[in-house]
């Protein structure tokens, strides 16, 4: 008496609900959903997606929303960026107090500004050649020129014109920072000793008739005294020697610190 065993099948088919079930001889694509056919595959990745998208901006500050783009960058790179944006800030302000200082600054150019003088200095995309109003001169070169006895224009404009274009020039002229993104940490550190020297000068640099070039700080006529520019210029110093600090310890490359007395007029080159 022969006895007929018949082969059982031991492929998938439970179904799975909403998606669909599995047709005899079709097997599980994957073993992340084993039960599930290719269509509901598809769909399941995507909401895993979804969720862990909206669980990335649910946890990204409020300040600072989650960008897909983070994706590209170490946390180096978003410090970087913040540092950036904050120095930026404080450039816009101290442009504008100073301005509000030295009002016959901005009178020596017909038409000008202040808005109009902050859209041609904030900016990294530099003019080809410097800004033809300085003689084709821009960061460390402009500084030069806003402290020189001769020159008979807008101090203020070629004093931010070197701040903004020394910054900019320190972090790559780049407003943003991304993986394969280098920086260099003595450019950092020199615009740092730079911002030390324009400190120095904006309280002790005086015309031919013997009265400063530009109106900084100062005693108002109630005795208060005003050190607000100080404290913007030593924020700046601060942002950069800690970036300038950072970017060494994470490349483990020397910044090379020169002794150099503030009370010069020899910037750093950047």
């Amino acid at each position: 008496m022969q006895t007929t065993i018949k082969q059982r099948d031991f492929t998938m088919q439970r179904p799975t609900p909403g998606c669909g079930t599995f047709q005899p001889g079709q097997r599980a694509p994957t073993l992340l959903f084993p039960y599930a056919t290719k269509e509901c595959q598809m769909l399941l990745r995507a909401g895993v997606i979804m969720v862990l998208a909206f669980t990335l901006v649910a946890c990204s500050s409020g300040s600072r929303p989650f960008q897909f783009k983070n994706l590209a960058k170490t946390d180096m790179d978003l410090i970087t960026d913040i540092h950036i944006a904050e120095i930026r800030e404080l450039v816009r302000e101290l442009t504008i107090k100073l301005y509000k200082r030295n009002p016959r600054e901005l009178a020596k150019v017909p038409e000008a500004t202040v808005n109009g003088r902050l859209d041609a200095l904030m900016t990294v995309d530099r003019p080809v050649g410097g800004y033809a109003e300085l003689g084709g001169r821009d960061g460390v070169a402009a500084l030069y020129l806003a402290f020189d006895e001769t020159y008979t224009g807008d101090r203020v404009f070629a004093l931010m014109v070197g701040i903004s274009g020394m910054i900019s020039e320190s972090y790559n002229h780049q407003l943003e920072f991304y993986l394969l993104d280098d920086i260099d940490q003595q450019k950092l550190y020199n615009s740092a000793r730079n911002l030390e020297i324009l400190a120095w000068l904006l309280n002790t640099r005086k015309d031919l008739q013997g009265e400063l070039m530009l109106l900084s700080n100062g005693i108002a006529d109630d005795g208060t005294p005003n050190y607000s520019y100080e404290r913007l210029l030593s924020k700046m110093i601060v942002i950069q020697d800690m970036m300038a600090k950072m970017v060494a310890d994470r490349t483990n490359r020397a910044i090379n610190q020169v002794v150099h007395g503030v009370a010069s007029m020899t910037f750093f080159p950047i």
